[in-house]
C-alpha cells in the first residue's frame, strides 16, 4: 500500500493525489490518499493507524506531508519519496499563523484555525539525524516557500532529483512516477 500524504491545508482530493490515485489504478497497485487533520496530533495518529492495517508500506509525502513521512519512515522502517519537503515546518508553518488565527483550506477554500500551539505538536514530530538511504527527494529550486538545500542537507544519503527552476507544487510530477515506482520496488 502506498499511502500519498498532502500538504498544509490541502486534501486527498488534491490535484496531485489525484495524478497519483490514476497511475497507481493504472499499474494496479493498492494507493490511498486520506484527506487529513490540520491538528499535527491527529494527523499522525490518522496517518499510524493506516500503517498498522496493511503489510507492506511505502509513503509519498508532499510538503508538510514530507515532514510527516520522514517521522513515520524513520519509526516504522518504511521508503518514503518527499516531493519538496517542510523539512523546518514549524519555522515555514509559522507564517500561516494570522492574527485570527485562521488559514485557508487550498482545496475547498474553507477556514480552518492554525495556532501556535499546533506548532508545537510538530515539534514532537521532528527526526534530528536522518542517515538512511530510504528516501527519493524530489526537489525544484524554483520552489518560493521552502529552501531546497535544507532537505539535501537533511538527508544527504537519498537518491535525489533537483530540477532548475519549477515551484513549489513541484511542476510536472507526473514525469517521475515510473522513477517513483522502480524506488519502491527496489528493497
Amino acid at each position: 500500500m502506498t499511502i500519498y500524504i498532502h500538504g498544509f491545508g490541502s486534501a486527498g482530493e488534491s490535484g496531485k493525489a489525484k495524478l497519483f490515485r490514476e497511475y497507481f489504478k493504472s499499474i494496479n497497485k493498492p494507493f490511498i490518499a486520506p484527506s487529513l487533520s490540520y491538528v499535527p496530533q491527529l494527523a499522525i495518529s490518522t496517518l499510524e493507524e493506516l500503517i498498522q492495517s496493511y503489510e507492506s508500506v511505502t509513503l509519498i509525502g508532499y510538503s508538510l506531508g514530507g515532514y510527516y513521512a520522514i517521522y513515520l519512515a524513520e519509526k516504522y522502517g518504511l521508503k518514503a519519496v518527499l516531493i519538496n519537503p517542510a523539512i523546518n515546518s514549524t519555522k515555514t508553518l509559522k507564517r500561516a499563523i494570522t492574527s485570527l488565527g485562521y488559514a485557508t483550506n487550498f482545496y475547498d477554500n474553507s477556514s480552518f484555525q492554525w495556532r501556535e500551539s499546533h506548532l508545537d505538536m510538530l515539534k514532537k514530530y521532528k527526526i534530528d539525524t536522518i542517515e538512511s538511504n530510504k528516501y527519493l527527494l524530489l526537489l525544484q529550486k524554483g520552489d518560493d516557500v521552502l529552501d531546497y538545500m535544507d532537505a539535501v542537507e537533511k538527508i544527504p544519503n537519498a537518491t535525489m532529483v533537483i530540477e532548475e527552476g519549477g515551484t513549489h507544487q513541484f511542476q510536472g510530477i507526473e514525469r517521475y512516477f515510473n522513477k517513483i515506482e522502480e524506488f519502491f520496488d527496489v528493497l
